[in-house]
């Protein structure tokens, strides 16, 4: 079983106090989780990973799974062509679990100049549990 309330503590640290974006948040507890570390280019790399900085394109909480699973698959030996398969899983199962990859779609209230701070904490909870889940589920391919 993912462990919910550290998921919960650490989406909450990383909003709140670090001021990340959801890539971000999302490649740091999936390498805590994994016990992997990554390297700060990495993690400058998801600056502006969030709906395309705002934009509203893919969600950031897609962009950091799916570079986390080319991290993951690679340093537990999967060939590229494994790693891409997992990628289409992946995307196919997220978007039927959440209705959508499109931060502009899933991200509540949309993007206005007076939403608060951090919209998205209640949906990272859930995407980084699903990832972690998906991950798991599919370590059998190692």
């Amino acid at each position: 079983m993912i462990q919910e309330e550290y998921i919960r503590e650490k989406v909450h640290t990383y909003y709140w106090y670090e001021d990340v974006n959801c890539a971000t948040v999302m490649l740091k507890i999936l390498a805590e989780l994994h016990d992997l570390k990554l390297d700060l280019q990495i993690i400058n790399s998801a600056i502006g990973m969030h709906g395309a900085g705002g934009f509203g394109a893919q969600c950031g909480l897609i962009e950091g799974s799916l570079m986390f699973i080319g991290i993951w698959g690679k340093e537990n030996g999967l060939s590229t062509e494994k790693i891409v398969d997992l990628c289409y899983g992946f995307a196919k199962d997220f978007e039927q679990e959440f209705g959508s990859l499109l931060c502009s779609k899933l991200r509540p209230q949309g993007f206005n100049t007076d939403n608060p701070p951090h919209l998205c904490e209640g949906l990272s909870n859930k995407a980084v549990k699903f990832t972690a889940e998906y991950l798991k589920d599919n370590a059998k391919f190692l």
